[in-house]
């Protein structure tokens, strides 16, 4: 049973509402589905546009050690989730683990967390997606008005129409899905892998050296501009060198963002206890190793100090005379921010039919469809929510807010393995982190340490939106939480009794 005092949801609980009716996921999803989920949600911008920029401000070409950092940073943390997510295969991820570990109002603040990562993040995504269609069209030479397509637009129509068509695909069905995202997936690894297959021949060993340029002291602005480690320690980060490295794997770090999103399809998984740490850590895996060559192919065409932080692979690719690559480049860019915007919405549909069936959001929301076997309303809201979010509202001030929310999930669910060790260690865990505690510290660590190189204004804006947060679950969701619900049903029950004994 659950503890009322301190609102901790049991891991048997949960796994019982997965099987009410009106709230059952069908489960169609096996690991090489939840691999290329994984793969579809990493590769994004990042590997497009980061390499060129981390190259050429921060890490030189050791920009390669920075991808190596940081997936080692995002491996730590798939581990744990890893773990959690074959103990407790229920939708919602980190939601799901800290309302088994520490409570509801952890569990609610997580969840209203994850909204600055995936709604927020995919509403940035597709702003994107606008932004490098009418590029495409553009070199195709039928542009449209920049005020109503790219990042600058007034009412940005592409990003609001790709929302509403991954929307559509969402309450189809995950199969369907699934089916969409292979589609989108193969198409950018394949140009992911041209890149590196015709790139390769086009290296020249003179510009790895200096591998690792010497340090620099580094620009950083100054108060809530400035890195928080620097306000807090006065610790500058420094350009190249080794400080550079670490400083380029923060940065880089978030081309990784995503893979915990492969734990938020839990309950549609045929065996979530074996393919769960399969599709979590293989997709992980996957993206690091292309990571890496990518990197290394880039800065081995072209020296790092005349990269391009806009569009490093194509103007690389120009610069070695072959202008026809930085279109296919582009075509990938569109496919891989298409799968990176449908599984983002997919990740946050999950976390809210995971409160919505915890009545810590109105629990009609939840509904699932009889047909296809999805969160319908929960999915349309998120639709709409994304698409006013991608179409009117400017978001490039917002998006580290994408950053901090991810890493600050990473912090809970390492600290919840720790935690649900040491209180329920009779549960059969089929995949389980080694070294523990050692281990989930560690990604506690790198996690926190990464979020310190994130600017002061980021802190301020994080913080502004969690006290919101909690001002909405005292208003809203603690009162009518399954908790407070079976409370005064057995508080009724009680004075009913006592009464009769009367």
């Amino acid at each position: 049973m659950a503890t009322n005092r301190a609102r901790v949801k049991s891991v048997e609980e949960s796994i019982r509402d997965t099987e009410e009716p009106d709230h059952q996921l069908k489960k169609n999803l096996s690991a090489l589905d939840l691999t290329v989920f994984g793969v579809g949600v990493i590769i994004g911008t990042g590997i497009f546009v980061l390499t060129g920029e981390v190259a050429k401000t921060d890490s030189g070409p050791a920009v390669a050690i920075s991808f190596v950092i940081a997936g080692i940073v995002c491996g730590l943390a798939a581990l744990c989730y890893a773990e959690f997510a074959s103990t407790v295969p229920v939708a919602g991820s980190a939601y799901t683990f800290s309302y088994a570990t520490m409570g509801e109002l952890v569990a609610w603040i997580i969840g209203w967390d994850l909204v600055l990562e995936l709604a927020l993040g995919a509403a940035t995504v597709a702003v994107g997606w606008s932004g490098y269609l009418n590029q495409l069209l553009g070199d195709l030479g039928i542009p449209l008005p920049t005020s109503i397509a790219g990042e600058e637009a007034n009412f940005n129509i592409p990003a609001m129409f790709i929302v509403a068509v991954m929307t559509a695909v969402l309450i189809l069905g995950i199969k369907l899905s699934s089916r969409v995202t292979s589609v989108i997936v193969a198409i950018k690894v394949a140009i992911v892998l041209m890149v590196i297959g015709v790139g390769i021949f086009y290296v020249k060993a003179a510009n790895y050296t200096p591998f690792i340029p010497p340090a620099q002291p580094s620009e950083t602005g100054s108060g809530l501009t400035a890195p928080l480690i620097q306000t807090l320690f006065g610790f500058a980060p420094s350009t190249f060198g080794v400080g550079g490295i670490l400083a380029g794997a923060a940065i880089v770090f978030f081309a990784f963002i995503g893979f915990d999103i492969v734990a938020t399809a839990a309950e549609e998984t045929n065996d979530p206890k074996r393919d769960l740490p399969r599709g979590i850590i293989g997709s992980l895996v996957i993206c690091t190793v292309l990571y890496v060559a990518v990197s290394l192919v880039v800065v081995g065409m072209q020296e790092y100090t005349e990269l391009s932080t806009s569009a490093p692979l194509a103007d690389a690719f120009r610069s070695v005379g072959l202008p026809f690559f930085s279109g296919l480049i582009s075509v990938g860019a569109l496919a891989g921010l298409t799968s990176v915007v449908m599984i983002l919405m997919l990740g946050q549909s999950r976390v809210l039919f995971a409160m919505s069936r915890d009545h810590l959001l109105p629990p009609t929301l939840g509904a699932v469809h009889p047909k296809y076997g999805t969160p319908y309303k929960i999915t349309i809201i998120t639709g709409i929510v994304v698409a006013v979010l991608a179409g009117l509202i400017p978001l490039s001030t917002l998006a580290e807010l994408v950053n901090i929310g991810t890493l600050f999930a990473f912090v809970l669910v390492s600290y919840a393995v720790i935690r649900l060790r040491k209180t329920r260690p009779d549960l059969h865990r089929s995949f389980r982190v080694p070294l523990v505690p050692l281990l989930p510290w560690l990604s506690i660590l790198a996690s926190l340490y990464l979020m310190l190189n994130l600017p002061g204004e980021t802190w301020l804006r994080f913080g502004i939106w969690m006290v919101l947060g909690v001002v909405v679950y005292f208003l809203y969701g603690r009162r009518n939480s399954r908790f407070s619900v079976k409370g005064a049903a057995e508080r009724k029950a009680a004075g009913q009794q006592a009464g009769g004994e009367r």
